[in-house]
């Protein structure tokens, strides 16, 4: 089997130590997590982790039923860069000076789709989101101007054939109801409860 691109999308309970956990089942089976990215998902309370490998589709398979075993982690699921849309962010700082002298800016927005963040007089931020190839063909174009600084954002993606996991939740309440909370259930018969 050949190694390939795969983005690994987990749903878990916001918990600390949780991501610690993940990462340590990456490094004992000697995998690198190119991107990592945490987020707040569509449904209060539940958090969505959203991890980019090269491995093959085996070791991922394993992998996602390794990090279910969490007891935070409600469901992971594993794609293909096919079957998701996806992008990054890039930053850029190159100095105003030489950016405003050797490169019309508008025309530098427009090539690459940038948008200029802050222009200070001693330097200019450019942001652009898109698939990484995207982002470092800018960073290839800023060089000679000087690029001082440059930062990647992980990877945002969502699943094109999903209907999102707060659908698969209902579905679950419905096929296995959870036992009615009464708070304060036992609050008079305080005696009877706590009793030897």
């Amino acid at each position: 089997m050949q190694k390939q691109e795969f983005t690994i999308t987990a749903y878990t309970e916001n918990q600390i130590g949780l991501i610690n956990r993940i990462a340590i089942m990456f490094s004992r089976r000697k995998i690198n997590i190119e991107s990592l990215n945490t987020s707040p998902s569509e449904i209060e309370g539940i958090h969505r982790f959203t991890i980019v490998i090269n491995e093959t589709e085996e070791v991922v398979r394993k992998l996602c039923r390794q990090i279910e075993k969490q007891v935070e982690v409600l469901k992971a699921y594993y794609n293909t860069n096919d079957e998701i849309v996806w992008q990054e962010m890039g930053l850029y700082k190159v100095p105003t000076d030489i950016i405003a002298e050797k490169v019309k800016v508008e025309r530098l927005l427009r090539e690459f789709g940038a948008r200029a963040v802050v222009i200070r007089k001693d330097y200019t931020v450019f942001e652009t989101t898109g698939h990484r190839e995207e982002i470092e063909r800018l960073i290839k174009a800023l060089e000679p101007y000087h690029l001082i600084e440059f930062v990647r954002s992980a990877r945002v993606a969502i699943i094109k054939d999903s209907h999102g996991f707060h659908t698969k939740l209902k579905e679950f309440e419905k096929e296995e109801p959870g036992e009615e909370v009464i708070e304060n259930e036992f609050l008079d018969k305080r005696e009877q409860v706590f009793t030897m």
